[in-house]
């Protein structure tokens, strides 16, 4: 997709007059494969068609990049007319901007949106151009006359739009942040928890050490009582009679 635009944006940027310029605009909107068109907008040279028998080019360009199909049936004396591809295509971003809004997407809305007289001729359009397209999925519901988006693509940024994408930001980046500083005291926490264990388990072992040096002999002997008595001395060398014992 990235390279398809930067293939018409260098297309437009190459072409010197009005009657080029607008031939890449129709190239653009019929291309099956794309549906941004912001960067196109962008070309310096656009703005060159707005004194031009050929203007009509660049307002198509904009209704392409931000409309529907029931903004060019409303504008459609002061717009060139569109082919049969493009037709298809404005259609399908239509259907991209209805599923911006609405998650479940009634035939009735549809079919008046997209002009089509029939819930099969819906259904087609649907699977044919916008499904197998790759721009929408979701479910067909045949007996609740609806369609489920589950996901959509995006189209082109309107400029009603920006408010609510820098709210939506905004809220992002906030939520972000309190998790980042959360994550921070998690690992503050375990470091220090780490140091703790560290230097218990380093008191333990030089405690063990300490009882070594102190003990070196365990000894037992029979005591008075019919028990085996236990002595431990650190000091033993030899063997005495029914012990060990040491002087």
């Amino acid at each position: 997709m990235r390279e398809l635009i930067q293939h018409f944006v260098k297309e437009a940027s190459a072409s010197r007059d009005e009657h080029a310029i607008a031939s890449v605009v129709v190239k653009a909107t019929s291309h099956p494969s794309l549906f941004s068109f912001s960067e196109i907008l962008s070309v310096t040279n656009l703005p060159q068609l707005e004194e031009t028998g050929n203007s009509g080019y660049l307002d198509m360009l904009q209704l392409f990049a931000q409309g529907t199909w029931s903004d060019y049936k409303s504008n459609a004396d002061h717009l060139p007319q569109l082919v049969p591809d493009q037709i298809v295509k404005l259609k399908q971003l239509t259907v991209l901007t209805l599923a911006e809004t609405y998650k479940v997407l009634s035939y009735d809305q549809l079919m008046q949106e997209l002009d089509l007289t029939s819930v099969r001729e819906l259904e087609d359009f649907l699977i044919h151009e916008c499904i197998y397209a790759g721009i929408v999925r979701g479910k067909l519901d045949q007996l609740q006359r609806c369609f489920g988006v589950q996901f959509s693509a995006c189209r082109d940024s309107r400029p009603a739009q920006l408010g609510h994408m820098i709210q939506i930001l905004s809220h992002w980046l906030s939520k972000s942040e309190i998790l980042v500083a959360s994550i921070q005291e998690n690992i503050k926490w375990a470091d220090n928890t780490s140091e703790i264990v560290k230097k218990h388990r380093k008191e333990v072992e030089e405690r063990v050490k300490e009882v070594k040096k102190s003990v070196k002999f365990v000894y037992m002997e029979w005591g008075s009582f019919g028990c085996w008595k236990i002595f431990m001395r650190k000091d033993l060398y030899y063997h005495e009679g029914g012990r060990h014992s040491l002087k």
